[in-house]
């Protein structure tokens, strides 16, 4: 059931004309920029090339790389959510931007929010501190960024023993999951609970030393050394194996996707960047 006010109706319905896309599609787009804080996306809508990401003035990502004109239309539309998101109240629930903050109050204002499904983040840069809410009854978790400077964010499958979603993040040091990064203190109950249970009323909070640093985790990719030549294959008599598991266009589009965000940091060069960009796209 549609969730819009009277004058997100009008503004959505403008710009679904405008933009040739369905009414549902544009609320769909303007949930996806709402839950990001309008300062990105995640989004999985048919009428604009299926899953794709969107990031304020930065990367755009669509079903197919190639259509730029898709890219160009994606960005326009979620440039002109975000803004109407930040003047008017678009829907009859509360949305996760400007004055709805579900964060602890004495962080100030968050860099960037962003979420998918129920899990939902916020980086507080000046703190050094990301606060990630698991959507799940559990109290909101305080993490320590130490000395990273965050450019980016992705979510992947997680595993079974990852409490956090899968949520990764992008910094000068590399490509690191959210599980990396250090806890501090006790466990936060969220200011607008959305849980079905309630921590018993006799536990107070406690505050606990920062937990160390723990080393953080390789990077996912590190660039190539320039210095060195490149090694030469070895002789073999043995014809060259072929690669046992062939990467689907999925994981070689999450691949450039990555990629992009550690050029952005500055943990690539543009011609690191665009030389494995080639060779991935050789794949498809």
């Amino acid at each position: 059931m549609s969730q819009l006010t009277e004058n997100g109706r009008r503004a959505l319905t403008d710009m679904s004309q405008r933009y040739g896309l369905s009414l549902d599609a544009v609320e769909a787009m303007a949930h996806a920029v709402a839950r990001g804080g309008g300062t990105m996306a995640q989004f999985n809508i048919p009428e604009l090339g299926g899953s794709g990401q969107w990031m304020a003035g930065g990367m755009t990502m669509v079903g197919d790389m190639f259509d730029h004109s898709l890219k160009a239309r994606v960005d326009t539309l979620c440039g002109e959510l975000a803004g109407e998101l930040a003047q008017n109240a678009l829907f009859t629930k509360p949305q996760t931007l400007a004055g709805a903050a579900w964060w602890p109050e004495e962080l100030g204002e968050p860099a960037s929010v962003g979420g998918q499904n129920t899990t939902r983040y916020a980086y507080f840069p000046e703190a050094a501190r990301v606060v990630f809410d698991p959507g799940n009854g559990l109290p909101l978790v305080l993490l320590d960024t130490g000395d990273h400077r965050i450019g980016g964010w992705s979510q992947q499958q997680a595993g079974g023993g990852d409490r956090f979603m899968g949520v990764s993040f992008s910094s000068q040091h590399g490509q690191f999951l959210l599980s990396s990064l250090p806890r501090v203190g006790a466990p936060i109950d969220a200011p607008e609970p959305h849980a079905t249970t309630a921590p018993p009323s006799d536990a107070t909070p406690t505050t606990q030393p920062e937990a160390p640093m723990a080393p953080p985790p390789q990077p996912a990719f590190e660039p190539a050394p320039q210095a060195a030549p490149p090694e030469a294959p070895a002789a073999s008599s043995a014809p060259t194996a072929a690669p046992a598991v062939q990467s689907s266009a999925d994981e070689i589009l999450r691949t450039i996707e990555r990629l992009a965000a550690l050029r952005d940091a500055g943990a690539l060069t543009e011609e690191e960047f665009s030389a494995k960009k080639g060779e991935l796209l050789q794949r498809l």
